[in-house]
């Protein structure tokens, strides 16, 4: 009884210090598709664009709600502390009077109605670019971390990829450490080669550890763009040789044409600068137009010298009427604002002549990359294979002391630098053309 009791005690006792969520946190096994998924929705730069886009209509709304009637309610009081004091001559005596009374009030409604304010039209026009403008760099920060995601995933592919050709070669390694050894102990193999082959073994160690820390830090990278937690355990599935098809198949690059570039969102996001500053002229001009707005007011007051509010007589006032504002002066300052954003207007365009240059560099840069990736492929594959015979042959051979340990060594070399140059190639393929796609403003999952 007395042993039943610890027991319970100590597991209720690690139960409270480790909860059983703990032990029991599952491994989430995520593709491409799913980080993108979840980096368009858990993603912080996705977040504050799809804020920056409610703040913009939130804006536009305000405009608007200028151009209604401008009905306020209003009220007042004061406590007369020296009445005004008049004096009257009468039959050649001076009499003063003292005017007015203890305490006044006051109370009423007001309108204010805009009827012709060019300046308040234009600014809404000009609240709809802004917003126009938001959804523009909200497309623009949705490419560029699709983007990013992609390169962070294949990079991380390619680590992985690497650190299995790494294992594969210290395997090799390992076996032929072995095959030497063995040939040292029967007095076929010189210390020399002993010496030489336990160093090729304690070296690769190093290589691996370097490996296993670049596929960490890639997965961390990823998880970062996702939005998620970097202690979050997850697996990141798929391999670079799964995109061989994939190469074949868009093995045609798009053709270069005048609408290429139609998507970029650089180039729109400037098209659209140059919208606002069009639209801005406009709101210039129009703020030194012209107005006209219409007001009333409608109040009762009273005028006592007690606080009876029931014997108090209140008085209604009302007045409506035209208020028309003609800006004379304001046309000088004008003038010089028009010609400042005029100016402007040419440097932006100017500055989208200058990036249109830079993105055909870029596309045609792209495009290399991805016919070179391809030839790459093929000849680096048929590398794979016959250098996986050669090494093969030359193991046999040194078995039977047909050829030297360099030889051996050589091949073995020769077949790990053709593998990580295989994956390599893959690699350069795809990430070129995550890259073409963002320059091509694309942001297909």
């Amino acid at each position: 009884m007395t042993f039943n009791l610890k027991k319970i005690v100590l597991f209720g006792l690690i139960g409270f210090l480790f909860p059983l969520n703990i032990f029991s946190q599952d491994t989430l096994h995520i593709n491409l598709s799913k980080a993108l998924e979840i980096g368009l929705s858990e993603s912080p730069t996705i977040n504050i664009a799809e804020r920056s886009i409610l703040i913009k209509k939130y804006y536009k709304k305000e405009q608007i709600v200028a151009l209604f009637p401008d009905v306020s309610l209003s009220g007042s009081y004061n406590r007369t502390l020296k009445k005004q004091v008049m004096a009257m001559e009468f039959g050649g005596q001076v009499t003063e009077i003292a005017i007015g009374t203890d305490n006044n009030w006051g109370g009423g409604i007001s309108l204010y109605l805009p009827l012709v304010v060019p300046a308040l039209w234009n600014n809404v026009k000009l609240s709809q670019l802004d917003i126009e403008m938001a959804l523009e760099s909200a497309r623009s920060s949705k490419i560029s971390l699709i983007s990013q995601i992609k390169k962070a995933y294949y990079s991380h592919l390619l680590a992985k990829e690497s650190y299995r050709v790494l294992q594969l070669n210290y395997m090799n390694v390992e076996l032929n450490n072995k095959l030497v050894n063995n040939k040292y102990a029967q007095g076929l193999a010189s210390e020399f080669e002993k010496l030489r082959s336990d160093v090729q073994l304690k070296n690769q160690k190093p290589n691996l550890t370097a490996a296993e820390n670049a596929v960490n830090l890639t997965s961390m990278m990823i998880k970062v763009l996702m939005g998620v937690d970097v202690n979050t355990p997850i697996v990141f599935e798929g391999t670079l040789t799964e995109y061989e098809d994939i190469m074949k198949a868009q093995s045609t690059a798009p053709v270069a044409d005048s609408t290429l570039l139609a998507n970029n969102s650089s180039l729109v996001q400037m098209d659209l600068s140059i919208r606002q500053l069009e639209q801005t002229k406009k709101l210039i001009t129009s703020s030194a137009c012209p107005s006209l707005v219409l007001s009333g007011n409608y109040q009762y007051s009273a005028m006592n010298n007690n606080f009876k509010f029931s014997e108090y007589n209140w008085f209604p006032y009302a007045v409506v009427g035209l208020s028309l504002k003609v800006p004379i002066i304001n046309w000088v300052g004008t003038s010089y604002k028009l010609k400042q954003t005029k100016l402007t207007v040419e440097n932006i365009k100017d500055q989208k002549s200058i990036l249109e240059q830079n993105l055909m560099v870029s596309y045609n840069s792209n495009i290399d990359n991805i016919n070179k990736a391809l030839e790459d492929l093929t000849s680096n594959k048929e590398n794979v294979a016959q250098a996986e015979r050669a090494y093969e042959i030359s193991k046999k051979q040194y078995e039977v002391g047909m050829c030297t340990w360099l030889d051996l060594n050589s091949a073995e070399l020769a077949l790990t630098s053709t593998r990580l140059q295989y994956n390599q190639s893959i690699y350069d393929y795809i990430s070129a053309y995550a890259q073409l796609e963002e320059l091509l403003g694309k942001n297909e999952k």
